[in-house]
Order: C-alpha cells, then sequence, then structure tokens
C-alpha cells in the first residue's frame, strides 16, 4: 500500500509541475493527508437508526395499553424527559447514529393547541434529531403555519410527494427536499420521504389549502434510483407517514425495487418483526413516544452484511427523567400548567382508544352527545387514533378527566352540526366507511378505524367483498327503512361543504349548533361525573372479534 502511494504522489506530484500549477511539495502534502484519512477509515462498523412518530404532542409520561395473555395490560411510558435518558444511553453505546421523527408532531395535546405547536419545537431540538418528516397532522395550522414550525427545527426535513399548488391543479416546487444523505465512513444510507396523500380528504380540507399531494409511486423509482446510481448509497430507506397497510402495499410496488426498508408512521402499529414485502421491509414503532424503532446495520467492506430490527420500550422504571428536558417541558408548559391539570370531571372505568371497532373514549364522547342531544336518531363520531389512554385512578378511585385530556381525545374543538338523511344514504355511507377499514386492497384503506355511533346497531362482515359487508342496520330498535328519513349528529369539518357531515354527502337542512364537542364534554361530565363509558356493541363484526387491535392482515403481523 505505501509503495503504491508513493508511486501515485509521484505521478501526481510530476503532473502537477507539468502544467506549473502547484509546487511539488504543496501536492504532496495535500495528496498524502487526503489519502491517510481514507486508509484510517474504519471498513468495518455498526450503524444505528433510531425512529419516533406519531407522539401527538404527549410531552409527559402516560399510561399506555398492551394487550398481554389475551387481556389489557396498563403501564407507564413515554415523556421526552424519559426518551431523552433513553437517547443518552443510546449515543453513549453506539458509535454512528442517527435520529429520526416520522410525522405528527405538532398536534394532539391543550399544550400544542394553546402554542400553535411552538413550544414542541424547542423540545425537539433539545433532543437532536437528525431528520424529520411531515405527517399528515402536520397541516392542522395551515400551510404557512406548517412551513414555520418544521423550518424551525435544526435538523433537515424531507419530503418526495408535497409540492406548492400553483393553482388550477399545477404543481410547483417541493416544498421540502425529496431525500437526505447520511454519510459516514464514506458509507452513504439515503433517506426518501412521503407523507399521506389523501390528507385533503381525511383531514379538515382547509388545512391542507396551498399543498398538492402525490402518490409515492408517482416519483418512488426516480428517487430510488438517484440515490443509488448517482448518489451510490449502499442502503435506502423510504421514511413514510402512509399508514402499515399503505406502506406494506408500496413494499410490494415494483416502482419500490431498490429501498431496503420503510420507516413508517400514521395508524400507530406496533411493529416487533419487520413484516417482509416483496422489494422491502416494513416497521412502525407505535405512537406517543412509547416506543422507539430501532435498526441496527453492520458494515464490512462498504457493505451492509446484515441488519436487525428492534422495538425499544421507553418505560419510565427503565428510562428515569432526564432533569434538563423535564425543565424545559415544565417551562414551556408553565403558563398554561394550571388549565391543563384541571379536573373536571371522573370516569369509573380505564379509558382508551385502541380497539378498532369500539373504545371507550369513543363512548364518552357519543355518551355525551347523546345526552345533550336526546331526540336525534344516531350521533356519530370520527374513528379517530390519537390519545394515549388513561387507567390510574387518584385519591377518589375514578379517573380524573382534565381539560388536557380533553384535547388530547378532541385536538380540533370542532361545533357540533345536525341534520337528515335517508336510510339508502346511511347504508352506503356505511359501507363505503367499512371499506375505508378493511379493504382488501391495502391501497383503498385509509388510516382511521370504524366509524362510532349510537342510536344505530349495525351488523357487518369485515372480510366480506366492497359493498357487501353489512349485514343489518336498525335504528330505535327497528330494521332500517331506505326511503326513512333520519336525523344525525356529528361534528363540523373544516372545508367541508355546508350539507356534508362525517363525510357523509348531501344531508339535509345540516345546520351547526352554537355549542362545541369540548363544551358538550365539559357539560356532561359537570353532570354526571362519575361517567362509566362501557361500549355497547352498537357495531358487531360478525367475521372478526371485538377485541381487534389493527386493520392489516395477511401478513405476520400482531399488535401488542
Amino acid at each position: 500500500m505505501k509503495h503504491n502511494r508513493r508511486s501515485f504522489l509521484k505521478t501526481v506530484s510530476a503532473a502537477g509541475a507539468g502544467v506549473g500549477l502547484l509546487s511539488s511539495s504543496f501536492t504532496n502534502t495535500v495528496t498524502e493527508n487526503e489519502l491517510m484519512k481514507e486508509e484510517n477509515k474504519p471498513k468495518n462498523f455498526q450503524l444505528t437508526i433510531l425512529q419516533t412518530t406519531d407522539v401527538h404532542c404527549q410531552v409527559h409520561a402516560h399510561d399506555e395499553l398492551f394487550w398481554e395473555n389475551n387481556g389489557i395490560v396498563f403501564r407507564k411510558t413515554g415523556g421526552y424527559a424519559h426518551f431523552a435518558s433513553y437517547m443518552k444511553k443510546m449515543r453513549k453505546s453506539k458509535n454512528h447514529l442517527f435520529l429520526m421523527d416520522t410525522g405528527d408532531m405538532f398536534q394532539g395535546s391543550e399544550l400544542s393547541v394553546k402554542t400553535t405547536g411552538r413550544a414542541i419545537s424547542p423540545i425537539l431540538n433539545a433532543l437532536e434529531y437528525d431528520l424529520y418528516l411531515p405527517g399528515n397532522w402536520e397541516v392542522i395550522y395551515g400551510k404557512k403555519e406548517m412551513q414555520h414550525l418544521l423550518g424551525g427545527l435544526h435538523a433537515p426535513k424531507v419530503c418526495a410527494n408535497m409540492y406548492h399548488d400553483l393553482g388550477e391543479g399545477k404543481k410547483g416546487d417541493h416544498i421540502f427536499p425529496p431525500y437526505h444523505i447520511w454519510n459516514i465512513n464514506g458509507v452513504k444510507i439515503g433517506f426518501l420521504g412521503y407523507t399521506d396523500h389523501l390528507v385533503p380528504i381525511r383531514q379538515s380540507p382547509n388545512y391542507s389549502k396551498g399543498i398538492l399531494y402525490t402518490k409515492p409511486e408517482e416519483n418512488l423509482a426516480h428517487y430510488i434510483d438517484v440515490l443509488r446510481n448517482q448518489e451510490q448509497c449502499i442502503y435506502v430507506i423510504i421514511v413514510g407517514h402512509l399508514g402499515l397497510s399503505q406502506q406494506i402495499h408500496l413494499s410490494n410496488l415494483e416502482a419500490c425495487k431498490g429501498a431496503d426498508y420503510i420507516f413508517g408512521g400514521d395508524t400507530h402499529e406496533r411493529v416487533r418483526k419487520p413484516i417482509q414485502g416483496k422489494y422491502a421491509k416494513v416497521v412502525e414503532p407505535g405512537a406517543f413516544g412509547s416506543f422507539c424503532g430501532r435498526l441496527e446495520l453492520t458494515i464490512e467492506e462498504g457493505k451492509v452484511i446484515g441488519d436487525a430490527y428492534f422495538l425499544d420500550e421507553i418505560s419510565v422504571q427503565k428510562y428515569k427523567e432526564d432533569k434538563s428536558i423535564k425543565n424545559l417541558v415544565n417551562n414551556l408548559e408553565g403558563p398554561y400548567f394550571e388549565d391543563i391539570n384541571k379536573i373536571i370531571g371522573y370516569s369509573k372505568i380505564p379509558l382508551y382508544r385502541y380497539f378498532v371497532i369500539e373504545n371507550t373514549i369513543d363512548t364518552m364522547i357519543l355518551d355525551a352527545l347523546r345526552w345533550r342531544l336526546p331526540d336525534i336518531d344516531v350521533v356519530l363520531s370520527n374513528g379517530f387514533r390519537f390519545c394515549p389512554p388513561r387507567s390510574t385512578p387518584d385519591e377518589s378511585g375514578n379517573i380524573p378527566i382534565s381539560n388536557g385530556y380533553i384535547y388530547d381525545m378532541l385536538p380540533v374543538d370542532s361545533f357540533i352540526r345536525t341534520g337528515k338523511v335517508s336510510g339508502k344514504q346511511l347504508k352506503v355511507w356505511l359501507e363505503k366507511e367499512l371499506n375505508n377499514v378493511f379493504a382488501k386492497d391495502a391501497s383503498k384503506r385509509f388510516g382511521g378505524w370504524v366509524t362510532k355511533f349510537q342510536g344505530m346497531t349495525v351488523r357487518f362482515y369485515a372480510f366480506k367483498e366492497e359493498g357487501q359487508r353489512v349485514e343489518s342496520i336498525t335504528i330505535k330498535g327497528n330494521p332500517i327503512s331506505e326511503d326513512a328519513i333520519y336525523s344525525i349528529a356529528a361534528c363540523e369539518r373544516d372545508g367541508d361543504p355546508s350539507d356534508m357531515i362525517c363525510r357523509i354527502k348531501n344531508v339535509m337542512d345540516a345546520k351547526n349548533l352554537h355549542y362545541t364537542l369540548h363544551e358538550n364534554m365539559k357539560s356532561y361530565l359537570k353532570a354526571l361525573s362519575p361517567v362509566n363509558p362501557v361500549p355497547q356493541k352498537n357495531a358487531v363484526a360478525l367475521d372478526a372479534p371485538d377485541t381487534l387491535l389493527t386493520q392489516v392482515y395477511g401478513v405476520d403481523y400482531q399488535f401488542h
């Protein structure tokens, strides 16, 4: 090797002298230093790539639900101060570490709403993330605020399918760069970002005004080619916020050829063993900061010769609070602390939102609507996923519900909207909503769960063909009549037509009431606390258990 280097230096030196550009001594010094650097770079080493996602502004430790031995178990997890201790341990034990968050960072708590997400940025910056991807809820405060919030984060952002809307369907430039490259010891790892292209449908339409989304497969093959062949990355990771079903679908498309992993988000699934698609492995690390996904890559002679994936639980017992992050969170929350922690009611039973069909949180929301609107035939609540559980009683023996927890359940405080629909409209809508959850074609599954309702009982088949799932519908104990007119109530969605309720179109006599979901919930708890929101089996799957915890099927995966 030394002989080869001397021969190379001699040749370069002679060439430089011949054209009169560099002195021989200067050329020798610079070139030898560069070659020594290259020779001293380790050829065999390990990389650690960490992922959080869907934290939804849950800055404190919280109760978390686990499904173990066919039953519910609660443990305390999460909280950025506990996560900081986990990161200190990781950084101390790992030589080459990369930390990313793949979306839904700025929506989901009272602190985020009161500060328009701005209280979260200093925490993320203090944790020294290396990369971010915008999630489906990053648009909640509008496009400009999304750009401001993400722009205030110190690390790079990526997204290959979000564009400036120039009007009339014309795409402008990318809002964020499509990819990012991590170069370590001369080895390149490429990160290519995609967020949910269904945001304008799934979220209130006004949130994403000014943004055009495209399906990932429209440019996926192009950017994988750029990373593999132009940038010469030895490993390509897709960072996605698409939902586990959509991410599995993507992993099976030929456009994904050349990608190694999909680090996903959106549906709060806990993938402990990577799901092997045709072209890439798929993982997703839960939600609310309860977990951190960890990929260990073994590099030898510039090639990845092994990968191992782990889902690390951020246990409050294992990782004590980091004092500096704890103080930072407390200072940011200080002006709002009293209101966030004000107790407004109690529940007799644990509150959670993890089961696909019915949950206690949604039952409480529906109970409150039914209490306020006893003459309405059917009350509805969207199939939301966010909100950590609450299972710890206080000295009263019941589980306290604070102002802050109302925001955790319902971060968007919308006015209640009522209207009238035909039985036929309800049936068509139900078939569509069930297909959004259980579609055989994974690309057609939305990220949410079954829409919740009271006043109506629906028996259905989760896994039948599209349009053939509903077996029976009864309202107030009577079979539904397609020609009959029924009254409904739910929340409005910002930007929806005035005659739409919960994605039901052409609603008759639609009108907003003068009070919101939050106001209604507070009044209900004040009047009837402690409440007992036991699910009533208004939705009954004939081919799936009540305890169904995921919409993903057909692959080796279980939520627990």
